[in-house]
């Protein structure tokens, strides 16, 4: 069964500083005419920054929509034309001053495919060498180094509410304990 959506027209309804609101009219596959909202959103990355010991570098911010801090690992958004890992290895060392000598690119994941084009990258990021953050004029947080099993068991218990970090958590003890199984 075909399952295709195709775009007829939109306008975007709202423009700001990180997304683009559009409203669009699309035909289903049965020939009816429905709308459709679409956040546009440039991309973002994130990484889980694993020391030697299996700690990692967190970071916890105010999200302002929730209202409240949040546990996170360190992330930001795309430039426009930025490529994904170059974003990475900025975003890490704004957030936590870190270089690293291991990039794994755990692939993309699409966050709200529902309504939103936002793509996420996710990298962990070993061989860490300490340096000075230096995070956006705008951007407040605080880092706290927390051991990757301490992460996982906060993932399942439904601590960490994050789903970028629930995934490159995720992720990164999966590929970590098969590495050490090899």
């Amino acid at each position: 069964m075909d399952c295709t959506e195709k775009r007829i027209d939109g306008e975007v309804k709202y423009k700001g500083v990180i997304v683009a609101v559009h409203l669009d009219r699309a035909e289903l596959s049965n020939g009816k005419i429905v709308k459709r909202e679409v956040v546009e959103h440039p991309g973002g990355v994130t990484i889980l920054p694993v020391d030697e010991n299996g700690l990692c570098t967190m970071v916890r911010q105010f999200r302002y929509p929730f209202g409240r801090m949040m546990l996170e690992a360190p992330a930001g958004k795309l430039e426009p034309g930025e490529d994904p890992k170059e974003s990475a290895v900025r975003e890490l060392s704004e957030e936590t001053g870190y270089t690293a000598d291991e990039w794994i690119d755990f692939g993309a994941c699409c966050t709200s495919p529902g309504f939103s084009s936002e793509v996420l990258h996710v990298y962990l990021a070993m061989g860490l060498h300490e340096g000075r953050s230096h995070p956006d004029e705008d951007e407040f947080l605080n880092t706290e180094k927390i051991p990757l099993s301490e992460l996982s068991r906060m993932v399942m218990a439904g601590e960490i509410d994050d789903a970028k970090t629930i995934v490159a958590v995720l992720k990164a003890e999966k590929y970590l304990s098969e590495r050490a199984a090899k």
